[in-house]
């Protein structure tokens, strides 16, 4: 429920940071509880979230949700809308539990510069703390879509590796440049699930090495 809080309720937390702080200085009488207090309040405006997510990463207990509705809202922070969410949370237990999060508040993990949030009515990985279930981490990595962003993301290389190879396919440097981003991108078990993909990259390297 802490966690929940300060990651949730930004603005409220911020308050009530300000009038410990002032309630610390009145009672202690020590002026230093006022800017500790204001500095913690400016730190989970930013960070709040993200001590969210790695405090239920790693004492959490893993579950499955679903999100059920979204709703773009007319605030944007860097220059994107922010949405609201909600979702079905379903426990190691079977129990299930109605949550709530946006594009500000939500948890996810690991923590990136980026908040990936899932597609409508497709079941990810979550972790809760058994108690308050509504209080979630995204599992980003471990879920169907997070998967599909890595795999995405390693794809990139070897789109860079195979325009330069087209660019000049006689210079050896970018044909083994290319040969290798190919040999990354099949070999690393993120992009197992990519299977398309995968067996037209490894048509290009037979006939790489063949030729």
């Amino acid at each position: 429920m802490f966690f929940y809080f300060f990651g949730h309720h930004g603005v409220l937390a911020f308050l009530v940071l300000i009038l410990v702080g002032i309630g610390l200085f009145t009672w202690r009488k020590n002026f230093i509880y006022m800017p500790v207090c204001f500095a913690l309040a400016i730190a989970n405006v930013f960070a709040g979230q993200f001590a969210n997510a790695w405090f239920l990463a790693t004492f959490g207990e893993r579950g499955t949700g679903v999100i059920t509705a979204s709703e773009q809202t007319n605030s944007t922070l860097n220059d994107e809308y922010i949405w609201n969410y909600d979702a079905v949370v379903q426990t190691k237990g079977g129990k299930d539990v109605v949550t709530d999060f946006s594009t500000t508040t939500a948890s996810t993990y690991p923590i990136r510069n980026a908040i990936l949030i899932p597609p409508d009515g497709e079941r990810f990985v979550v972790k809760y703390i058994p108690g308050f279930e509504r209080n979630i981490v995204i599992m980003v990595d471990e879920s169907a879509y997070g998967k599909r962003f890595l795999s995405f993301e390693n794809l990139k290389p070897v789109q860079k590796a195979r325009r330069q190879y087209e660019a000049s396919p006689d210079n050896r440097s970018f044909r083994e440049e290319y040969l290798k981003a190919l040999q990354d991108f099949v070999n690393d078990p993120v992009n197992a699930t990519d299977t398309l993909n995968l067996r037209q990259l490894r048509k290009i390297i037979r006939y790489l090495n063949e030729n």
